[in-house]
């Protein structure tokens, strides 16, 4: 079982892509591995045989716990099947950043990135990694191929691909999202027939939910109702089990209030200023290449005010008692979904501009919303933001995200009254509930964090800097 992050202490297998006996090759998917809040494929470490699966679909399996056995070549997989390796299982399994294997040339890559390549006839070696130790991430596939575009003479418009469809009788399915693919199941969608619209032709859950409508239109069954993923069905007295993302969220929350000493601080926060900038911004936010949220404002505010508090820019290791203060500072943003909710990282939120915030907000939701996220979107995050303003909220006890020690919440925009010595005047405001862990972080530090955080977004042009 891969680790992705320090927190994740287990995972589930969602799906396994190979049978016991079939062949394999050195990165081949094997499975998809469900986490708290991360999906991830696990791929071969060396080409072989599979000789057995120790943990069948469905389950939950302990991080570095054996999933399965390859026989090398020579080997017996009848003789290797029961085989569990001494010692540490090689990280490469994982797909978030471990050497590769002995004698590897190529540098690490990242499922998701290696399969972005191959749909695109891309070579993934040929390709500068900018991820730990070197490695080939998405964006860095995504980058040469935007590279190769540019160096090639421009296509006439007619010449324009089409999109990917699935021909009769192919062997290769077409790629989808974890979501897609549980969405298919529950619909009884055949993913073989359905057209991606996601980038590389990936099917979205959009696209089986609009494959299942026609299907039912076409039957003249009328609209198809569909249920949100993951909950349980709206039916009084009937039971549904929780998703393996529901299971695995619901014992990392039990395990957050286990196991720390949370509070929670409430401030409220002077908007009106910000919201004549945003409206400002908003009004040409072609031009400037990014539509900034109030959240996208709260996310740079608390990244630059990290910088004057690195004491909650930090995380606490359980097992030694041992905190950590970071250097980077990667904002997790929340980002709800059907059955559950995720929270991807904002790199080095603190040296961004407002606008480059607010890009990478958008194509972190948008990813999530898609299933499209890959475990480096959704590691090492140092704080968390998390936004219920939209629901009409006002104020909240966020739940801190181990190993974090600090998250903060944005409540809903408000109209209130506020005075110039005798005179009344209309202002607009919000409350920002920041939880911190008692066991770090007392309450006269959170209390400094928020003031520096409610100065900046009073005075925001200094966010622009």
């Amino acid at each position: 079982m891969p680790q992705w992050g320090m927190a994740m202490k287990e995972g589930a297998v969602n799906r396994w892509h190979k049978a016991v006996g079939d062949k394999v090759a050195l990165d081949d998917v094997l499975a998809e591995i469900e986490a708290a809040k991360t999906n991830g494929e696990l791929v071969a470490p060396v080409d072989g045989v599979l000789a057995s699966i120790l943990v069948p679909e469905g389950e939950v399996a302990q991080v570095q716990q054996v999933l399965a056995v390859i026989a090398l070549a020579g080997e017996d997989p009848a003789e290797v099947s029961g085989a569990r390796p001494d010692g540490p299982v090689p990280t490469v399994v994982t797909g978030t950043g471990g050497p590769r294997p002995a004698g590897g040339k190529a540098a690490p890559v990242v499922p998701a990135a290696r399969k972005l390549a191959k749909e695109h006839g891309l070579d993934p070696a040929a390709v500068a990694g900018t991820g730990p130790g070197g490695r080939v991430l998405v964006d860095d596939v995504r980058r040469a191929l935007a590279e190769r575009e540019r160096a090639a003479a421009a296509p006439a418009p007619s010449s324009a691909p089409s999109a990917p469809t699935r021909e009769a009788g192919a062997d290769r399915p077409m790629p989808a999202s974890p979501v897609a693919r549980r969405t298919a199941e529950r619909l009884g969608v055949d993913l073989d027939r359905v057209v991606g619209t996601g980038p590389g032709g990936r099917v979205t859950k959009e696209d089986v939910e609009q494959a299942a409508a026609s299907a039912s239109a076409s039957n003249g069954s009328g609209a198809v109702a569909v249920a949100p993923v993951g909950r349980p069905p709206a039916v009084a007295g009937q039971r549904a089990p929780m998703s393996g993302m529901r299971r695995i969220i619901a014992a990392r929350m039990r395990d957050s209030l286990r196991d720390s000493a949370q509070l929670t601080l409430g401030r409220r926060v002077d908007m009106t200023a910000a919201v004549a900038l945003r409206t400002a911004l908003v009004a040409d936010w072609a031009a400037l290449g990014a539509k900034p949220s109030y959240t996208d404002l709260v996310v740079v505010a608390a990244a630059r005010a990290l910088r004057e508090h690195p004491g909650l820019n930090a995380v606490l290791h359980p097992e030694t008692q041992e905190v950590e203060l970071l250097g980077p500072v990667d904002v997790g943003l929340a980002v709800a979904l059907d059955d559950g909710l995720v929270v991807p990282a904002i790199r080095a939120a603190d040296t961004r501009t407002l606008f480059e915030v607010a890009g990478e907000s958008q194509r972190l939701a948008e990813a999530a919303r898609a299933g499209t996220l890959g475990p480096d979107d959704l590691t090492g995050s140092t704080f968390t933001v998390t936004a219920l303003g939209s629901a009409g909220v006002e104020w909240f006890t966020p739940v801190l995200n181990p190993p974090e020690v600090a998250i903060l919440g944005v409540g809903a925009l408000t109209d209130e009254v506020a005075w110039d010595g005798d005179t009344p005047m209309r202002r607009r405001a919000m409350t920002l509930s920041l939880t911190i862990d008692h066991q770090v972080v007392d309450g006269a530090p959170g209390a400094a964090f928020l003031a520096t955080v409610a100065d900046l977004l009073a005075h925001p042009h200094r966010l622009l800097r």
